[in-house]
């Protein structure tokens, strides 16, 4: 058997090179259709950039110099390699949002989850195979708040011979909803993080970098997307904000949602979108209005009570060719900020485009409640440090435990069995049951404070999971972009209120399959997974081999689909607060159960 693989891999090796020893693909090109099945390398340079918005001139940290950053390529099955050289004076993680990283963890990103920051003046390859997945995703650092200026779309396109499950658009846009602050924003995240209490509001709202004309020295700082009248067009919604959700909308146009979170959907006609950070959409557009300038608008969704967030929405241009610079732009309608009903209704519609391979049987069911706190001061110097409601120090958890990262990578420490950097008790449902959306605790800080700690939940190989994801009242309810890293999942319901399974509604033939799920404000969500990353849904020879190919030491040990998985609210400060917990999948029995080697280049802490 070793012979034979060994054969195979060989055989796979000339191949790929015959294959992609020619490739001009580059970060930032969009190739034409090929046949998949190449490595696509890109260099990204971490680095300082001086900009001028919002009448500010700073140094922001970026990919390459561009903000935001280079667009990574790619086809269905197709290998990507992206070395990372750190320029910058701050240390650095890439993650690969929804990218499912079979066989290769050690490349998934989160900073002490899979692997420690990217120091200064160092560098690290990430690699990492499409195996099975196409679509709309993103990269984004995953270390302090630098996402809020270091990330980019990630475009992957069926393979050759396989057609979009629509009529193929007359072109394509990335729109990415970003947050720009004018300060810095690693002081900021210190600062916040250091008077316990809550974070500034962003200083606009942007659609591709620009904040567009409803901002202060910003009536040339508009993105403008050309569009010749009859055609459709494919946009590729990315929301990469840091701590805000947003509602978009184009002015008198219907967006028809065709995939979220890279898997195809039914179709689903509406007149606008909420995306939380983390989500991506794609919605067809067709031009077919009277030749005019419409704007196409991003503004607030703000769900928690007694929030400070921005009100002014960010505007761009959907510019009919035939419009002249002078026509006034027809205004996008947005739904009030607070509009549960407008960010659930979407949710509702939502339908995988096949019948879906839903777990049935059931080997562990969490329930786990996500939410905020108020914890007792403990500082000599309260009025400075201690800023929450009742002079407490804000925090969040889920099953009321706040995540604390260690100094070490866990994947490090898991691998190499090193202990006293994280346990292995995280609870898999809560540790008091309440009246989680009526009856919170909410006297602050008197009782609303969270245990600390690295707990981690540990996952047998291939356990059929379902988990409810349950939002509580303490301090405020709030809708939350869950987001799990290494896999997708089945919603297979969605509600309001306490979960109830005498009541719940599940949808197990065609629910929505996706990486990021707004748990909604005052209501609950239930997913469904097979803890079995890599190794499901391998539909043929090929994809075994790719799998095989993603071990960087296929012959000198072990190689596998299991380790550390983070999941976490991606409100950032939410992160940083410490809703998050990591989930460890074991190894398993067979050959390709069982984690690989780390790569020689990993950062060291």
């Amino acid at each position: 058997m070793t012979n034979l693989v060994t054969t195979l891999f060989i055989h796979f090796c000339l191949h790929l090179f015959l294959c992609t020893n020619h490739s001009k693909y580059a970060v930032g090109f969009r190739p034409q259709q090929q046949g998949g099945r190449s490595t696509k390398f890109s260099d990204f340079k971490v680095q300082t950039t001086r900009i001028t918005k919002l009448c500010n001139t700073k140094d922001i940290p970026t990919i390459n110099g561009m903000y935001p950053g280079p667009v990574v390529y790619a086809q269905e099955d197709d290998k990507v390699i992206v070395r990372v050289t750190n320029e910058s004076p701050y240390n650095i993680t890439i993650h690969w949002h929804g990218i499912r990283q079979r066989l290769s963890c050690w490349s998934d990103g989160p900073s002490y989850v899979t692997q420690c920051p990217i120091q200064t003046g160092q560098n690290f390859t990430y690699e990492f195979t499409l195996v099975q997945q196409k679509g709309t995703f993103f990269w984004h650092a995953h270390v302090s708040w630098l996402r809020a200026t270091v990330y980019g779309a990630i475009v992957v396109y069926p393979k050759k011979g396989i057609p979009y499950p629509f009529k193929f658009p007359y072109g394509e846009h990335i729109i990415i909803l970003g947050e720009y602050w004018m300060k810095d924003m690693v002081q900021i995240e210190e600062a916040v993080l250091a008077s316990g209490g809550a974070p500034p509001p962003a200083d606009a709202f942007t659609i591709n970098g620009q904040p567009g004309p409803n901002y202060n020295c910003s009536a040339n700082d508009i993105y403008k997307l050309d569009v010749i009248p009859g055609k459709t067009y494919l946009l590729r919604l990315i929301n990469a904000a840091l701590n805000q959700e947003h509602f978009f909308a184009i002015a008198n146009h219907k967006l028809k949602i065709v995939e979220v979170d890279a898997e195809y959907t039914k179709p689903l006609t509406t007149e606008r979108v909420m995306l939380g950070p983390g989500q991506t959409l794609n919605v067809l557009v067709r031009a077919d209005k009277p030749i005019a300038r419409y704007s196409m608008a991003m503004g607030p969704y703000q769900s928690a009570k007694n929030v400070t967030f921005q009100n002014i929405t960010s505007i761009a241009y959907f510019q009919y060719f035939g419009a002249t610079a002078n026509d006034l732009s027809l205004p996008a309608a947005l739904p009030r900020f607070d509009d549960n009903l407008a960010a659930k209704t979407v949710m509702d519609g939502l339908r995988s485009l096949n019948p879906a391979t839903v777990p049935k049987d059931i080997d562990r069911n969490l329930f786990v409640t996500i939410g905020l706190n108020v914890q007792k001061c403990q500082s000599k110097n309260p009025q400075k440090d201690c800023q929450a409601k009742g002079g407490g120090v804000m925090a969040a958890s889920m099953n009321n435990i706040s995540f604390s990262k260690p100094n070490i990578s866990i994947l490090e420490a898991y691998y190499k069995n090193i202990s006293g950097y994280f346990t292995q008790d995280f609870p898999g449902v809560p540790l008091k049951f309440y009246d989680f959306v009526n009856g919170a605790p909410n006297n602050p800080p008197t009782d609303t404070n969270s245990l600390n700690g690295t707990r981690t939940y540990v996952l047998d190989y291939g356990t059929r999971v379902q988990l409810i994801l349950q939002d509580t009242s303490t301090v405020s309810t709030e809708n939350h972009p869950i987001h799990l890293h290494g896999y997708s999942f089945y919603v297979v319901g969605y509600g309001t209120g306490n979960y109830d399974p005498d009541t719940a509604n599940f949808n197990l033939v065609d629910p929505p399959y996706m990486n990021t799920i707004g748990v909604p404000v005052g209501g609950w969500a239930a997913i469904r997974f097979v803890a079995d990353n890599p190794g499901n849904k391998l539909k043929t020879k090929f994809h075994l081999l790719i799998i095989i190919m993603c071990c960087t030491k296929l012959m000198d040990g072990p190689f596998s689909c299991t380790g550390a998985w983070f999941m976490h609210c991606h409100l950032e400060i939410h992160l940083s607060w410490g809703l998050s917990v990591v989930l460890i999948v074991k190894n398993g029995e067979g050959p390709l159960e069982k984690l690989p080697h780390p790569p020689a280049d990993l950062p060291r802490c």
